[in-house]
């Protein structure tokens, strides 16, 4: 929820600085840069049941950041400008997210020893609002010893919308890494237990970006995104503990130590004790650099001139 009022904070701020400041909704340089392919690389981060600081859950927020399970992702994406202030853009984006409680002092979390990890592939559509740019054409003819406008392609900018992602959470049993959904290791589909998850759900993403022109036809930027989910079982973490029993005979004794990994405190985790939070989902975040490319002119050979419908820019 912080975040989300600092988001708004800032929307409000610099929309109210960006009329003063920026003179782009009177032209159309804006339409220079239509067309754009992107691509990103960056760190992330999951938030959820397993994993944390030295502190009980904080409801799956950013004040809950592990950085030892900080991963790496990347994508690409094509993003298509259709008025001065909004553009919506669609990313292509894999990653892998990580949590693990043995990174964390808070007593619970450290004896509850659970650990997973878990591809994500993930397909965004989003909506981008633009809060200040500076767009310029520059200097339309090279004249040796004169020095002339430089072209500007700078923006700030925030963004929201839907996302549909792949997952599948695994752990390490006996040095293997083993898909966790196979397991039922909260009884999902059994009987008493938790429903069945697929390998499939949904979220919403929302965060800031902005990119800095480096030429008529790259920019260079960050972005940062939280993606909230619909599902909680990324980390396959939700409930209750099931009864070991049932899971041995259904499933096998894999299934009874992934469900329960105690290491001390084993009172603490016995069938029907709270294994996680089902009442708040899932959460990752993503904070990356990323490089745009204007794709909207092809650029040619000789001089970098650019054509324009049926014309020639210099």
């Amino acid at each position: 929820m912080k975040f989300i009022l600092l988001l708004l904070s800032l929307a409000i701020v610099t929309t109210t600085l960006g009329q003063r400041a920026s003179n782009f909704n009177s032209s159309r340089n804006w339409s220079m840069n239509k067309h754009e392919i992107f691509f990103a690389l960056g760190a992330t981060q999951f938030l959820g049941d397993l994993g944390g600081r030295n502190q009980v859950g904080t409801q799956k927020s950013l004040a809950d950041i592990d950085f030892k399970s900080t991963r790496i992702g990347g994508g690409l994406g094509y993003r298509f400008r259709f008025h001065p202030r909004f553009a919506t853009s669609t990313q292509l984006y894999f990653c892998l997210v990580d949590g693990n409680d043995s990174h964390t002092d808070e007593i619970i979390r450290r004896s509850r020893n659970l650990s997973f990890r878990s591809p994500i592939l993930e397909l965004s559509q989003r909506l981008e609002f633009i809060l200040l740019a500076n767009e310029k054409v520059g200097a339309r003819y090279k004249i040796r010893g004169l020095k002339g406008m430089r072209p500007k392609a700078d923006v700030l900018y925030l963004f929201s919308g839907l996302s549909g992602f792949y997952y599948n959470p695994q752990t390490q049993i006996n040095g293997k890494w083993t898909n966790l959904r196979d397991l039922k290791t909260e009884g999902q589909g059994l009987p008493g237990g938790a429903e069945e998850y697929g390998p499939i759900s949904f979220g919403i993403p929302f965060g800031v970006g902005f990119k800095l022109g480096i030429g008529n036809f790259w920019r260079i930027g960050m972005e940062v995104s939280y993606n909230k989910t619909f599902t909680d079982y990324i980390d396959d973490v939700s409930t209750d503990y099931y009864d070991p029993n049932v899971l041995a005979a259904e499933v096998g004794q894999e299934a009874v130590y992934a469900a329960n990994p105690a290491i001390e405190n084993h009172s603490w985790f016995t069938t029907g004790m709270q294994r996680g939070n089902p009442n708040d989902n899932d959460a990752y975040f993503f904070a990356n650099i990323t490089l745009t490319r204007n794709i909207t002119y092809p650029k040619q050979r000789g001089g970098g001139r650019i054509k324009w419908k049926g014309r020639t820019k210099f």
